[in-house]
């Protein structure tokens, strides 16, 4: 079984964790003899005899960056790099990690976990400054035990009581900003058509959207809150809702909500901002900009995101691991308001 003599710089950690019963985790804390790692005698000498037997040895290169220090920060996505404007959050990460002389790598999973587990790998291997770990959207994950390995920052996501920083959008300031924009364009009745799909895109909006109507001295009224699905379709379907309930404003959860109620309003014989002013949320650009009117929209900071995480990581700025870091979602005015 031995791959010693002849292919040694194929075998990986994960090689070893599989031949040896173990994590990859404990595979590191092994090969790296990491001071007060609880480690079993027995785990200890299986993962020895592996990498024995496979004739493992750490990426030769690594070993030499990691004695002047390593100038790579890992970067490990699900589905980011294929997503319309989340790639801005490699971008981002990209061009901070130049300013102070890392290289990043970038690992796009596709949610598949064997994927992710040896790209993660693959990075503590060539000994990784540390490790940005993003999602496509805001939402709390499970963190892979590999990082646990090496500094990790969390981007576009969290994990309660991992005790990992995490940067995400201020879901709860860019739904103020957008009602905002429009109490500020002198309406009063003012409809959010909110998401059925549970996120901290779904509670943060709403809570910027009520918090903006306080301060404005504006009651609430909870039949300008509709819900509906966050496509097109579920913007259409909300078209007929705003129209009897008299609002002179709509603030949309997602740009695809907002094409979706264009398109109803259309059909209802109401014409925007004339007749109802709409603000969406995403600056979707292939959406927002080519709309008519074009969409004022409410960006998400994909590129801030990235740039925060690693400035984190690097220890350039400070963050609370109890709190996630959150970063303003800028209002992008176009001719909807």
């Amino acid at each position: 079984m031995s791959r010693g003599s002849g292919g040694t710089s194929s075998v990986t950690m994960r090689d070893v964790a599989k031949a040896a019963g173990v994590s990859i985790a404990t595979v590191s804390h092994v090969i790296n003899d990491k001071p007060g790692a609880r480690i079993g005698d027995d785990a200890r000498r299986r993962v020895h005899d592996a990498v024995a037997e496979l004739g493992y040895r750490p990426n030769a290169l690594a070993k030499t960056l990691s004695q002047g220090g390593s100038r790579f920060i890992g970067l490990v996505a699900d589905q980011i790099a294929t997503t319309p404007f989340a790639g801005q959050i490699i971008h981002g990460a990209q061009d901070e990690a130049w300013r102070h002389g890392y290289v990043l790598l970038v690992a796009n999973t596709d949610g598949n976990a064997d994927a992710e587990n040896e790209a993660i790998a693959m990075m503590l291997e060539h000994q990784v400054r540390g490790i940005l770990y993003s999602s496509w959207y805001h939402r709390e994950i499970s963190v892979p035990e590999q990082l646990e390995l090496t500094d990790t920052v969390l981007v576009d996501c969290f994990a309660r009581g991992s005790g990992l920083c995490a940067v995400v959008p201020d879901e709860e300031q860019g739904g103020r900003a957008a009602t905002e924009k429009l109490i500020a364009a002198g309406h009063q009745r003012i409809a959010f058509i909110n998401t059925t799909t549970p996120s901290p895109a779904q509670t943060g909006r709403l809570a910027g959207y009520r918090a903006a109507l306080d301060a404005a001295g504006i009651e609430h009224d909870p039949s300008f809150v509709l819900d509906a699905s966050p496509e097109q379709e579920g913007g259409y379907g909300a078209a007929g809702r705003i129209v009897e309930s008299g609002v002179t404003a709509v603030f949309c959860h997602n740009d695809r909500v907002a094409m979706g109620l264009y398109d109803g309003l259309r059909e209802h014989g109401l014409r925007v901002p004339d007749d109802v002013a709409v603000v969406g949320f995403d600056n979707q650009e292939v959406i927002a900009a080519h709309l008519r009117p074009p969409l004022t929209s409410v960006a998400l900071p994909h590129y801030d995101l990235g740039v925060v995480g690693v400035r984190i990581l690097l220890g350039l700025d400070t963050a609370d691991q109890a709190i996630p870091t959150l970063v303003a979602c800028p209002v992008i005015q176009r001719q909807s308001v």
